[in-house]
């Protein structure tokens, strides 16, 4: 069972007892390579080319493994590749989202946010208002809740989004 626990000193905290927690990871060489071969064959089926710059980008945005923008992707794609702008990385970013390699996330803080997206990934999200890291969790006690939830109303569920908004262990120490 979770239990949270707010705690009105110093700014409001929030204490998670969380089965499964995780952090992204950078996602392994194989995993890049297979992911860049579905998206060239996506690409090829809706007549778009595959070029060295889309390559590049989407070779760097999924060895990232985390959640950015495109603003941070296209800084550190810079770094080593500065032929490719801006609206190359943005526009790249929407492709990989429209074509079910990446979803856009918007947290509080109003950014967009771009993370790999596999079907056996589903997560949900812990995000610091103090420092801004974004924690991932899964837990299956949670979606099964959901379900429950849904089928005492008679509702189909697609797809969802959970966020709790609160301040990371780091942030929480530091306040005292």
């Amino acid at each position: 069972m979770n239990f949270i626990f707010l705690d009105r000193t110093c700014p409001p905290r929030l204490t998670f007892i969380m089965e499964n927690r995780r952090r992204h990871k950078p996602a392994c060489p194989r995993k890049v390579s297979e992911k860049k071969e579905q998206l060239k064959a996506f690409l090829r089926q809706k007549g778009f080319k595959s070029t060295r710059q889309r390559d590049i980008i989407v070779t760097e945005f999924l060895k990232t493994g985390e959640h950015i923008t495109a603003e941070d992707l296209y800084r550190k794609i810079n770094r080593k590749n500065r032929e490719i702008g801006f609206t190359t990385v943005y526009r790249t970013l929407k492709l990989l989202t429209k074509s079910g390699f990446a979803t856009e996330r918007l947290f509080a803080d109003n950014l967009t946010r771009y993370e790999p997206l596999s079907a056996e990934d589903h997560h949900d999200h812990l995000i610091c208002l103090g420092c801004g890291s974004i924690m991932e969790f899964e837990n299956l006690k949670m979606e099964r809740l959901q379900k429950k939830i849904a089928d005492e109303f008679g509702f189909c569920i697609i797809t969802h989004k959970m966020e709790f908004y609160g301040y990371c262990r780091e942030c929480r120490d530091k306040c005292g």
